[in-house]
This record gives structure tokens, sequence and C-alpha cells, in this order.
């Protein structure tokens, strides 16, 4: 096969998957980076954010130029295999339809957005409409595939995310809330409720809850504690999980992302496992 502008090779000749991303901030940044390195066996080739200012931030640190588009279409059009999305739930909601129709397939980072149940029908429809797949990272948490395998059979499942008060700063929520996230001295819960409503208030904080809810039991049975402690340095989400095959329980303490507080490392982690595994051509372990 001919090399061409559009074909990419590795070292061994292996046709390397052409990656689009959607969202130049702190997680694009890490992927991004991930791709550049060698460390996901792809190659970026185009980027997009609605800050001009990230994309051209973004493409500075690269060794490899990726083009910047002038927009999100143009991106859904470019000559790539996957676009990955790691800008917002309103990133998704407009544009996941657009490059499905273009017939790329699509990892999403901002999984709340699947909770608005006319979004996730669309994507749904779209995969099966042009043939193409939706990939969701497990993120900043742990056993998804348990969660999976005995979806039929919980009775409950509740998760309690523990954060420090600034990285909850700027949410929704806070829009109407009297809480003063400034003046907390110990643990406080600020939300408990359905995973639905918690992934719309506080929506760069808890697509965790989205996640569980998919591979569960659905959002409206999926029950949300969100606790603002201002003694703690690290993000916490704690999983409990009832029925007929017995009791599952997860706990995981993650490090804040350097560059983004609201982000935990694990969850840009993740997503460069998640990449790893679609690009290579490795045995894949787990389900």
């Amino acid at each position: 096969m001919p090399i061409t502008d559009l074909t990419w090779y590795d070292g061994k000749r292996n046709i390397l998957k052409r990656i689009g991303l959607l969202g130049c901030g702190a997680i694009g940044t890490e992927i991004a980076i991930a791709v550049d390195s060698g460390k996901i066996p792809a190659k970026l080739t185009h980027v997009f954010d609605f800050s001009k200012e990230s994309s051209e931030l973004l493409v500075s640190k690269l060794k490899n130029k990726p083009v910047i588009t002038e927009n999100a279409g143009l991106l859904a059009a470019s000559p790539v295999d996957l676009i990955v999305e790691a800008a917002s739930q309103d990133a998704v909601r407009d544009n996941a339809l657009s490059i499905l129709q273009n017939r790329k397939d699509l990892m999403i980072m901002s999984v709340g957005a699947l909770l608005d149940e006319s979004i996730f029908d669309i994507v749904v429809e779209g995969c099966k409409d042009f043939n193409k797949r939706v990939y969701l990272p497990s993120g900043a948490i742990a056993g998804l595939d348990a969660i999976r395998a005995v979806k039929d059979e919980l009775d409950s499942l509740t998760l309690v995310t523990t954060k420090n008060p600034r990285a909850l700063k700027g949410a929704k929520f806070f829009e109407t809330s009297k809480i003063n996230l400034d003046s907390m001295t110990g643990p406080v819960v600020i939300y408990e409720g359905e995973a639905h409503d918690a992934v719309k208030m506080f929506p760069a904080n808890i697509n965790v809850a989205a996640l569980l809810s998919l591979a569960g039991i659905g959002s409206a049975k999926t029950r949300v504690k969100l606790v603002a402690d201002p003694q703690t340095d690290k993000n916490t989400h704690e999983i409990e999980a009832r029925g007929k095959f017995g009791k599952i329980s997860i706990k995981v303490e993650n490090v804040p992302s350097p560059s983004n507080p609201k982000t935990s490392r694990l969850a840009t982690l993740s997503a460069i496992e998640c990449l790893r595994k679609i690009c290579g051509s490795e045995i894949n372990v787990g389900t």
C-alpha cells in the first residue's frame, strides 16, 4: 500500500489510526502529549477548541504539529479515524451526531451528557445507522467491569464523592445554592439525589456518576452523595453495589490533575489507556 498524506505508519510499517481532538484543555493536552510521545500508537492529525488560543498553546507543546480546524464541523469532516471529545457536555450534545454521520468513531470524556435520554438515543442510533463505535473510558473510578457483569442482579447502586471545595467552584449548582464553599471548616454534604440530576448540576465534577449509571441500573436508581471537605487533597469515590450476586465495595482516592483540580489524574490515565487499547494490537485484559 503506498504511503499517502492520509495514511500514517509506525517504524514497523503498521498503519496508525488518525486521531482528532475536540477540546484542548487539561485532559486534551495530556492525551495529545501521550500520542505525540508514542505512548499511544496513533497519529494526532487535527484538533479544535472553542478557544483558538487553547488550540495554539496545545500545538506549541507537540513535536508533530496537527492541523487546527476552524470549527467542530470541520473537525468532524476531517480525514481521521477517531475523534476524542475532551471539551464539555455541551460539546457532546452539539457534535456527537455530526461526528458519527461523518463516519468517525468517537471517544467521550464528558459522559454526563449521555444521561439526557434524547442525547443517549441519538448517539445509539447514530452508531447503528453509520456503523461506528462510541467509547467511554472508565474515568476516575474502578470496577466498572464488575458493575456491568452484575447489572441484571443489582438492587442498589450508590456513589459517595468527596472533593476539596475549590474543585467544585463554578458548578451550576451554586447559581441557586446558598452554600458558601469558602467558609467551610469540615466536610459538608452539599448534594444527595439521583445521578441524572448530579451530572446536570456538577457537569465538570461527577461524570463518574454517569458512567456508573450506564454500566449499572440507570440514572434514576443510582444514588449520589457529594461531599465538600476543605481538609482533603484527594478526589475520593466510594461505590457500593448490592444485589442477588452479593455486595461490591470500591474506594478510589485520586490525586487531582495538576492543571485542573476538578479532574482526577486517573481520569486522564484511563483515557490514555482506553486509546492504547483502541489503537493497539495487544492482548486485552478485563471485560
